[in-house]
């Protein structure tokens, strides 16, 4: 199983990235997993937030093949326990699927296009988090997904 993420941003503080290593390391025996950061546009006029959430998510778009399941990050989407988000990804696998990339917008938001892209739409909680929290959170909930998946001892 091939995993992507795209994200829009780059990890800046220290522990967000070891985090985010320590979890890329531990899923190298799952699958394979790779990363895409997108650049963040750089808001200097509130009026313009929209167009720059426009550039990211061409950006977004143009990274994603056009048979990848794509799931994106978004508030209202549909929340899912641990068990229920391996289930997910099991059957994913077993219909085929052979890439499947998880966008996290950045600070603008998504583009609607990109939400539109979307094959499912996950909510990790109905509070807003940084995008550098959300990037931990789901790194350790793919890593949870498949130590589910394999019957291994992590999850309780």
């Amino acid at each position: 199983m091939n995993i992507k993420i795209i994200a829009v941003g780059k990890l800046k503080e220290k522990y967000t990235k070891t985090a985010v290593d320590e979890f890329t390391k531990r899923l190298g025996s799952y699958c394979s997993l790779s990363l895409t950061e997108i650049p963040a546009q750089e808001i200097k006029d509130e009026n313009l937030a929209k167009k720059y959430m426009e550039i990211e998510g061409e950006k977004i778009l143009a990274a994603i093949k056009p048979n990848s399941y794509v799931i994106t990050l978004e508030i209202q989407g549909t929340m899912l326990s641990s068990e229920d988000f391996s289930q997910k990804i099991k059957q994913l696998s077993n219909e085929g699927y052979n890439e499947i990339v998880f966008i996290i917008g950045g600070a603008n938001g998504l583009a609607p296009r990109v939400s539109a892209r979307a094959d499912f739409k996950l909510s990790m909680s109905k509070m807003t988090f940084t995008h550098q929290l959300v990037r931990i959170f789901l790194y350790e909930q793919i890593y949870r997904a498949f130590k589910i998946i394999n019957n291994e001892n992590y999850h309780r």
